[in-house]
């Protein structure tokens, strides 16, 4: 099985016109994606022509979800626009949004996600700033590249979307069940923990790969839930041993304080869980490789 995302997902595309969501629309089709139609008010009622593949254009998510039965949707929208667009599936009471667009204010991501709440969390957000969900050889809903591994028993949740390519390349002859890039802005909708959740549950997921990064705490706070509710052995690789202190390294939340936030106490927190960490990419994947082998 697959999480979040699987060959009976239905997916369209909010920004498909625009030039990323037309290249990723592209990609995504090649790779197998079920993409049903987008969504774009300015040109509601056209079809585009994607490599013979004719996709409708509809005016709201409402709209393309009566029509298509869709139950995913990608989001391409500028950040200007992003919180609306969430905020539209929302409304539209949409199973999954994958929010891949980058620079979209923290005030904006606290209101769609609060929004989410206030709906009864009817609608999974992951994202935004994430390279979204693939899940080989049944659906690829994102940017993550869809022929640098195969189908396999392995889950991996990630906040770095290279990271995530890299480890899913260098175990590409094992495989992945799913792999879920959650973004690693200060606010994001699914967590670690969502998604570790569900891996546990997933009976073709045999172990599971975690990818975090300094700051914030929570890799901490996976930490205790792998201690407490995962059975599955875990993997993990924390990106940022030799940022500088105080200092802002890649991503909006990779930010330490002190010793909270720190790669160090993270890895602690994990390795105190039972859960073996790796220094660098090759060492995770190593360990992963092992962790198959004895399983």
């Amino acid at each position: 099985m697959a999480i979040f995302l699987n060959e009976n997902s239905k997916v369209i595309v909010q920004g498909m016109t625009g030039s990323e969501g037309m290249k990723h629309t592209r990609r995504m089709l090649k790779a197998g994606t079920e993409i049903v139609g987008g969504v774009n008010p300015r040109k509601a009622g056209t079809k585009v022509d994607v490599d013979g593949v004719s996709l409708p254009v509809f005016a709201s998510v409402q709209e393309a979800m009566a029509e298509t039965g869709a139950n995913t949707s990608v989001v391409f929208v500028p950040p200007a626009f992003s919180k609306a667009a969430v905020v539209e599936a929302i409304d539209a009471e949409i199973e999954l949004v994958i929010v891949i667009t980058e620079g979209i204010p923290v005030h904006d991501s606290v209101t769609f996600w609060n929004y989410a709440e206030s709906k009864g969390n009817k609608t999974r957000i992951v994202g935004p700033n994430c390279p979204g969900i693939a899940s080989p050889g049944k659906s690829n809903a994102g940017i993550t590249p869809a022929d640098i591994t195969g189908t396999g028993p392995i889950g991996l949740v990630s906040k770095s979307g290279t990271l995530t390519y890299q480890l899913m390349y260098e175990l590409r002859d094992i495989g992945f069940s799913t792999s879920v890039g959650i973004g690693g802005d200060p606010v994001i909708g699914t967590t670690h923990i969502d998604c570790l959740k569900a891996f546990e549950a997933d009976p073709e997921t045999k172990a599971i790969v975690m990818i975090g990064e300094i700051g914030g705490d929570a890799e901490e706070r996976a930490a205790e839930f792998i201690k407490n509710n995962v059975t599955k052995p875990v993997v993990g690789y924390i990106a940022g041993f030799t940022a500088p202190e105080g200092k802002t390294m890649g991503h909006a939340g990779a930010i330490i304080s002190g010793s909270a936030g720190t790669a160090e106490s993270k890895q602690a927190a994990l390795e105190a869980a039972g859960v073996k960490v790796g220094k660098t990419p090759s060492e995770t994947a190593r360990l992963m490789r092992e962790v198959i082998e004895n399983l």
